[in-house]
């Protein structure tokens, strides 16, 4: 049974939090739900005027940082000037949505040269800084990382790839006695982003079924806003420390 929310958890009041991809979509959820908690949030994205409007709407809680997530050097950089005491990874290039002979290699490793080197640059230098104790860095994978996804190339490899490595860095931590919690979490299919309606629309039509019909089928659906929620308990600590979870309309799933 999921615990409750507590979604104003006194230890992220003043403190400072980084997210990746917060201009929109599940990113900007988080971060709208981290700067309600009391965290100042350095939101982090390619697209300035997004993240303008992210600050129109949340203030002066939220600094803006256009820079590419997945450059090594943007992580070395955020987290020596920001140190962190939360570290969401959200941001992710849009899959090419069509099946494995429609692919070249170049949109098969689209997210694996964007979100697998972001999860592997940041997380890395989370390690070597380090991080201070009681720091959470949290991975966005995908439920495509258990279920598969066949239209979207290289996609639910890498979402795999982004849970094993929030799952090496915690191994690394607990060995070094760093206290830096690891976290990834898989959200479901979902039509509240754009990346996730598109997927939708596309699953919808290799069954055949229009999209309500598909999403009927599915249960009810992931909002955004459940996810930064989601987030928001696990970085106040409301969780009972697992590695992995997986992130429904219902709630989090701890994951094996």
């Amino acid at each position: 049974m999921n615990k409750p929310l507590q979604a104003d958890g006194d230890d992220l009041v003043g403190s400072m939090a980084i997210v990746t991809g917060a201009s929109r979509g599940f990113g900007r959820a988080i971060a709208t739900a981290l700067s309600a908690a009391g965290a100042h949030v350095i939101g982090v994205a390619r697209a300035q005027s997004q993240l303008d409007e992210v600050r129109d709407e949340l203030g002066e809680t939220f600094t803006t940082v256009t820079a590419d997530a997945a450059d090594p050097a943007t992580a070395a950089r955020l987290l020596d000037e920001y140190q962190p005491r939360t570290l969401v990874l959200c941001a992710g290039a849009a899959p090419q949505m069509s099946p494995l002979p429609d692919q070249t290699w170049e949109s098969f490793s689209r997210n694996w040269n964007m979100d697998v080197a972001q999860a592997f640059h940041w997380t890395r230098y989370a390690l070597r800084r380090p991080l201070a104790p009681g720091s959470v860095v949290i991975a966005l994978s995908s439920g495509a990382a258990v279920k598969g996804s066949p239209l979207s190339g290289g996609y639910a490899g890498a979402k795999a790839t982004v849970r094993f490595i929030a799952s090496y860095a915690a191994m690394e931590s607990q060995r070094a006695g760093l206290g830096i919690d690891f976290v990834s979490v898989l959200p479901q299919l979902t039509p509240a982003t754009d990346l996730g309606a598109k997927a939708v629309a596309a699953y919808a039509e290799r069954q055949g079924l229009d999209v309500d019909t598909f999403l009927r089928s599915s249960g009810p659906a992931l909002s955004a806003e459940q996810v930064g929620k989601s987030v928001l308990q696990i970085a106040s600590r409301d969780t009972q420390g697992h590695g992995a979870y997986l992130i429904t309309s219902s709630g989090l799933s701890p994951l094996a």
